[in-house]
Order: C-alpha cells, then structure tokens, then sequence
C-alpha cells in the first residue's frame, strides 16, 4: 500500500507488542490485536475526516500473512480509499519492522531490511448523519 502521511485520508501508527499481549506459546500474539490496532487508524481517519470517531461496522477481506511475537514492532497504516455519505472505507496494512530475536539472547531484536506484511484488511466506518463533512469521493 503507498504511504503519502502527508494526506490527511491516510494515518500511520507504529507500536511496540509487549510481553504482556502474548497469547500462544512461543510468545504468539493472537491476529485480534491487528485488528484493534486497525481499528485505532479508522478512528483517526472518521475523526480526520469527520470531526467525529464514527462507528467501526465491519471488517472485509482480513487476510493474517505473517506471525507476531511479543517485542516486535508493528507499523499499521490505513488509506481511505472509498466514501459515501456516511461510510467510510478505509485499506489497512499491518508490517513488522522489528522482530524480537529471544533465539540470541532473551533482549535481543533486529531491524528487518523489508517489513514484512503480517495482516490486511479492509474497514467501513460509519458516521453520524448530523457528522458528515465531506462529499463522496468518485472511486
């Protein structure tokens, strides 16, 4: 997914997975927590666009490519790509950019020459009527 974070319609976040998310064995964090993260960059889009949160109606085409482990760093970025009146439709991308390498020593991490995509997803959000700021996008 292009990245222009000088758009106002595109948002990026990047945070660090604590030991504390893990879920599974070997330090496995479970794909919920892509999904909330994804669900904090539609916020922000509603909130850029709107002036309000909205309402997260619905995930489509989630798609899980990678693991990720406790001490990884995750860059999320969303792109809106559709809107209506009062939907919202937001492309979502999560990559790893760090990996946790406990195998070298238990604080041990390494930066990743390419980030690797763990999750994709698409979000509609929905805002008030009495919210609505923008015009449809043509798409």
């Amino acid at each position: 997914m292009p990245t222009d974070l000088t758009d106002p319609c595109t948002v990026m976040l990047r945070v660090r997975i604590g030991a504390e998310e893990a879920h599974y064995g070997g330090d496995l964090v479970d794909g919920a927590r892509m999904l909330r993260l994804f669900g904090d960059v539609v916020t922000e889009i509603a909130i850029r666009t709107d002036g309000d949160e909205g309402l997260l109606s619905h995930y489509t085409e989630v798609t899980f490519t990678a693991p990720v482990h406790a001490g990884d760093f995750i860059e999320v970025t969303g792109r809106l790509t559709k809107e209506s009146r009062l939907r919202r439709v937001v492309e979502l991308e999560a990559r790893k950019v760090i990996e946790a390498r406990y195998e070298e020593g238990h604080s041990t991490a390494g930066v990743l020459d390419e980030p690797v995509v763990v999750c994709r997803a698409v979000g509609v959000v929905v805002v008030p009527v009495h919210k609505a700021r923008r015009r449809a996008m043509t798409a």
